[in-house]
């Protein structure tokens, strides 16, 4: 209609606005992709440059994100200064522009296959969440969070050695960094695999540490439940002391959500240690937690809290009967 009024009018349309079949995008939009990612090869002034005005347009426009699964080289030839120089050589702001770049595009469905296979992209990322500004630390744990939505790429994420820098982060690194992190976390301990490494590097122990300070505990009891399934990863939840911490939560939180993820992990805790039946039944005397949850909860909620009851009230006789 526009191009038609124009012609009618006597008006016309320059080249640059012509839209093309290329999702809306004009050569000249192309030709100045190209030309950002060239000046990636050029002096610092140029590189930060081009890295913030490609930072801009991928987080704007899908379109931008979109040429980067089109052209063949664009990843490493967004990534060539990190090819001349190590991540603490490279300048802070251009890390961070780059690495919140690579996060833009890991958002387009199509990229993230081609993004984590580069076979520098994970161990950038894992170096600016070491090192990186506080920005650039949460902006590469939500990469590595956008990236895990795949399968394949949780795998390679994890046996890349990426859960010991975000667990590190977790344990020591700047608060507003965590929540990202948390997500990274999460997103990584999705398949077993990843749970086991997880709770190698440290994970339980950190989490727990966290949300006894009540410190993200929304996020962080999320992966303890996932966790909760690993044999290791629910006795070292044991002999650090989770189960008054759980029982307290549940009855200090109204949030439902948690409730189930405390009650999940106390469930796997009291199943697989009757050392910790003392404290249950002690806190049932007491305040009823945990039949109040077993009334009032989530369905799966009432259904771990009628569980552990169930398990706790039964005879200890016939359970040396049933194991016998």
């Amino acid at each position: 209609m526009i191009s038609l009024w124009c012609k009618n009018q006597g008006i016309k349309l320059p080249d640059t606005v012509q839209f093309s079949k290329y999702g809306g995008l004009t050569k000249a939009d192309r030709d100045h992709f190209v030309s950002l990612l060239k000046k990636m090869a050029s002096n610092l002034s140029g590189q930060r440059e081009a890295a913030e005005e490609l930072r801009q347009l991928t987080k704007r426009m899908s379109s931008y994100r979109a040429l980067f699964g089109e052209y063949v080289n664009a990843v490493p030839h967004l990534l060539f200064p990190f090819s001349q120089k190590s991540s603490s050589e490279i300048h802070a702001g251009l890390q961070e522009d780059l690495i919140t770049t690579l996060l833009n595009i890991s958002i387009h469905e199509d990229n993230k296959k081609l993004v984590a296979e580069n076979p520098m992209v994970i161990p950038l990322l894992m170096d600016a969440v070491r090192s990186g500004t506080v920005e650039t630390r949460s902006n590469a744990a939500a990469a590595l969070f956008t990236l895990s939505a795949l399968d394949s790429n949780k795998v390679l994420i994890g046996k890349s050695g990426a859960l010991k820098p975000l667990i590190d982060e977790l344990d020591k690194g700047h608060p507003l960094a965590v929540k990202d992190v948390a997500s990274a976390i999460f997103g990584l301990c999705m398949i077993h695999q990843n749970k086991l490494i997880a709770v190698r590097d440290g994970a339980v122990r950190v989490i727990l540490k966290k949300i006894i300070s009540r410190m993200h505990v929304d996020e962080l009891l999320t992966i303890l439940a996932l966790l909760s399934t690993i044999q290791k990863a629910v006795e070292e939840m044991g002999e650090l002391e989770a189960v008054p911490c759980l029982l307290c939560i549940i009855r200090e939180t109204s949030c439902a959500r948690n409730k189930e993820n405390c009650i999940v992990v106390l469930y796997a805790i009291c199943f697989s240690d009757r050392s910790k039946w003392k404290e249950m039944r002690d806190d049932e005397t007491t305040y009823h937690t945990i039949s109040q949850l077993a009334q009032n909860g989530t369905s799966r909620a009432k259904r771990k809290a009628s569980g552990i009851l169930e398990r706790m009230n039964r005879p200890v006789n016939l359970i040396h009967t049933a194991i016998n």
